[in-house]
């Protein structure tokens, strides 16, 4: 892989973290060569022109469509809202581009279906934005589950809840629209089941409930409007490898701001991890003198790759946009070739599928298989 020029869609949250990504892939890990960052699309010229200067793009475009079907551009990265990301992906895989897309794959299941087959057609990365799959310490746990050091684990417990729609005097937006998705499941939820997926495996079965909070939420121009998806999810799930698990996801819980939460229990001893303290795990072993057992905290440190290739002393801690470069990496790792840390448009739409077969759940009252989604 050489002189990889890539194309960037939309600049807002996620926007600025891959374009942070790409412009730092290089010099943090060494071993790749810089890509060029060659377009950037945004909804207008203007803006478009504006955030291509800031973030390092050499030219911008207010159409899409420009950048898709420029030559010079060899990967993709789809940011925009979730509405969009089918139609972007699949021009841009049919296009003869890879594909970096943020979760999750598509509001219908019948688009992020598309996208899959066509990522199978084009022979092309098509890789998902789960970034928190990417946390040294994550893979850490992972070590720590495969080397036995609990047991055999046989239950899992994952919370993701934030705050950034607890106040229900927030104006509507378009988070809260039924084109959006579930809401706190597809919005949210998709973060935890892709950390299921990386340490146990996909989802078996599941069965689900959620909860609208605030009915209506008000309009900048006056008035309100009805909220048309749920802010609460909570699920029991079976996973393939026989593990039960319980997840929740909540947008509106005051005084959280990043927190996915995974307690596991084994048969010998429980991980914690927090990621509001996403620079360390909790390990408890039921080994030696009882009067001395508890949990010990193990912080992140340079034998935890690639924690490394960014600071050489332990607990001085990585932060959200650094697992984004990481991501990058891996991306880059796969365009060559290589094995990847990465969740692909295959194994996202089992996700995906585990999603709408909870909403189901929801809907029809019954446990729901995945076979039947």
């Amino acid at each position: 892989m050489t002189d990889l020029g890539v194309g960037l869609i939309g600049t807002g949250y996620m926007g600025k973290c891959h374009a942070l990504a790409w412009n730092s892939v290089a010099g943090v890990f060494g071993d790749v060569e810089r890509p060029r960052l060659v377009a950037l699309a945004e909804v207008n010229a203007d803006l478009a022109a504006r955030k291509a200067a800031e973030l390092g793009f050499a030219t911008s475009t207010g159409n899409r469509r420009d950048l898709i079907n420029n030559a010079d551009v060899d990967v993709v990265s789809v940011t925009t809202p979730n509405a969009f990301h089918a139609e972007m992906a699949i021009a841009a895989l049919e296009a003869g581009k890879h594909v970096w897309c943020e979760k999750p794959m598509a509001p219908l299941l019948a688009d992020a279906e598309r996208m899959q087959a066509a990522a199978a057609r084009s022979g092309k990365v098509a890789a998902m934005g789960y970034n928190y799959i990417q946390n040294p310490m994550i893979r850490q746990i992972k070590a720590l589950i495969d080397g036995g050091s609990i047991g055999a684990v046989n239950h899992v417990r994952v919370e993701m809840d934030e705050d950034f729609m607890a106040d229900p005097q927030s104006l509507f937006y378009w988070k809260s629209e039924a084109s959006s998705g579930y809401g706190a499941l597809d919005d949210f939820a998709v973060h935890p089941l892709s950390l299921l997926f990386i340490l146990f495996g996909h989802v078996e079965t599941v069965i689900a409930d959620m909860v609208k909070p605030y009915a209506e939420r008000p309009l900048a121009s006056g008035g309100s409007r009805a909220v048309e998806n749920h802010d609460i999810a909570s699920v029991l799930l079976r996973l393939e490898c026989g593990i039960s698990s319980v997840l929740m996801a909540n947008r509106s819980a005051w005084g959280r701001k990043g927190r996915i939460a995974l307690q596991i229990f084994g048969s010998t001893g429980s991980i914690l991890f927090d990621q509001e303290r996403m620079n360390e795990i909790e390990l408890y072993q039921n080994a030696g003198e009882k009067a001395e057992q508890g949990f010990r905290r193990i912080l992140a440190a340079p034998i935890h790759a690639p924690y490394d290739r960014f600071i050489p002393a332990p607990g001085h801690g990585l932060g959200f946009n650094d697992l984004k470069i990481i991501e990058c990496r891996e991306l880059l790792s796969a365009i060559r070739g290589e094995r990847a840390h990465l969740i692909h448009f295959d194994d996202g739409l089992r996700i995906e599928r585990s999603i709408h077969a909870m909403a189901r759940s929801f809907t029809e009252r019954r446990w729901v298989s995945l076979l039947e989604s």
